[in-house]
Formats: structure tokens, sequence, C-alpha cells
């Protein structure tokens, strides 16, 4: 066994800080510039790309339109309900008044945005588990950006570990959000693709 599997099989015992754990232990060995993620205790390294660092940006700077920068996360560690679920979402709005946990996370109850960047490679996982995961947590609105399908889906009013709502837009038109708790218009022409 190497280290890193005995720190998985640690892992099944105790989930948070099992998490922990897992997360220093990848410390050690992660490049700089790739972010990690734990997804239902799989361990998963991607690069930053340039397609999704822009988009990313760009949500940030219409967040911050309403939203102070202290409220605005970005590839930060939260975890969320079921079994090793750590996420770096691309981007997090916390709740006004949110603060980190004894450990220096962020608790998922304060969460109330998500935004995620597709890779390619992974685009599962957002699609899949962590869009189920945020649904439990009750985030009240999650957005996935899909460069690759040019597309943009909003997902809102989550009860009992799914969301009741989607909107799909493609790159170009406006995701009008003034019914959900962010209360804007989110424009996506300057979203590029890959």
């Amino acid at each position: 066994m190497t280290v890193l599997e005995d720190e998985v099989e640690m892992a099944e015992e105790d989930d948070e800080p099992a998490l922990d754990r897992l997360f220093e232990s990848l410390a050690r060995f992660t490049p700089e510039g790739y972010k990690v993620e734990i997804v239902e205790g799989a361990i998963f390294v991607s690069p930053q790309q340039d397609t999704h660092w822009e988009i990313i940006l760009d949500i940030v700077e219409q967040l911050r339109t309403k939203y102070p920068r202290k409220r605005l996360k970005s590839d930060v560690r939260v975890d969320y309900p079921g079994h090793l679920n750590g996420f770096a979402s691309d981007v997090t709005l916390v709740a006004e008044g949110a603060e980190n946990s004894p450990g220096g996370l962020w608790r998922h109850q304060d969460v109330e945005f998500v935004a995620e960047v597709i890779p390619k490679d992974t685009a599962h996982n957002d699609y899949g588990p962590k869009k189920t995961a945020y649904a439990v947590a009750a985030v009240p609105a999650y957005l996935v950006a899909d460069p690759y399908q040019g597309k943009c889906h909003l997902y809102t009013q989550p009860k009992a570990g799914e969301y009741l709502t989607e909107l799909s837009v493609a790159f170009g038109a406006d995701i009008d959000m003034p019914t959900t708790l962010l209360g804007l218009t989110l424009k996506t022409d300057e979203f590029p693709r890959d």
C-alpha cells in the first residue's frame, strides 16, 4: 500500500478528520497550478486552464458588483454532505456574517451560490455527485458553465436532495436570476468556448 492508499483507507472511518488528513497528504504531492477535490472519496487533480479562468473571473467580477470580496471564494475547500466530499468550487458565495469553522474551513450551511466551470475530464462530477451534494446541502443556486457545450445550466430550488428547477442558456444569452437569492442577471456574452 502507498501512503495515499493508507490515507484513503483511514478516511473510511471518520469523514471530517479523514478529509483533513487526506488533503494534508495531497498537498505534499500536488504541483502548483493544480486543483484537488475529493468527490465521494475519489481524488481528482486537474490543471487550471485559461478558458476556465476567464469564465471564473467573469463570474466573480459580475458578482462583485453586488457582493463584497470577502463573501466570494474560489478554489477554497468546503466539505459537503455525503461520503468524503471536499470540494474546491470555482466560485462560492458565502452568506453575510459567515465565519470559518475552528478548523479554518467554510461551512456548507453558509453557502448561497456555487458556480463550476466544467473541465472535460471531470464533467461527470459537476453534473452528477457534486450537483447532488449541493442539493442535499440546500445550496440555493448552482451554476454550471460548460465551455464544451457553450451553455450554462442554472439549478435552483433544492429539495430532498435534488434541484427542482433547471434553466439552460447558450453562451451569449443572459442568465436571469432576479428570483434567486442572488437577485441579479449574469451576462455570458464574454464566456469563451473550448
